[in-house]
């Protein structure tokens, strides 16, 4: 396993101008910066529809663990800022539809605000590399 730190490269990369990288791989770990509602260029999709703007935060999420070596399977921990706990059962249900058994580590936290005023979701999440879960009990 190498200890040296890898930028996950992303093209376009939205999130070059703001001096961040998508994600940084070290070893066989992934760490994911939150990822939102945006099209390649940064702008924000979907205003004010909490559901489309999370399926392209968790497809977006995907994109990027696909470009460091992983996938949604091999998520570790996530976490999901959200600008209203009103929207925790749609939450749940997005949960199952792109994780799966065993389930991530999560939190869910409300806050005020995020990066733009009309995005209602951002998730960031640590995985890693082309890991499948074996079940033991099978």
């Amino acid at each position: 396993m190498t200890n040296q730190m890898q930028q996950i490269q992303i093209t376009p990369d939205p999130y070059a101008p703001f001096n961040l990288s998508q994600g940084i791989t070290i070893g066989d770990l992934l760490f994911i910066s939150g990822q939102t509602s945006i099209n390649g260029e940064g702008e924000l999709l979907h205003s004010g529809d909490f559901m489309a703007q999370a399926e392209l935060a968790f497809k977006n999420l995907d994109n990027v663990l696909k470009a460091g070596g992983s996938a949604l399977d091999n998520v570790l921990k996530v976490t999901i800022f959200m600008k209203d706990m009103r929207y925790f059962e749609e939450i749940v249900a997005l949960r199952e539809k792109y994780f799966t058994y065993p389930y991530p580590a999560d939190s869910i936290i409300e806050i005020n605000g995020l990066f733009h005023p009309e995005a209602l979701i951002e998730i960031e999440a640590i995985a890693v590399k082309n890991e499948k879960f074996v079940d033991p009990k099978n």
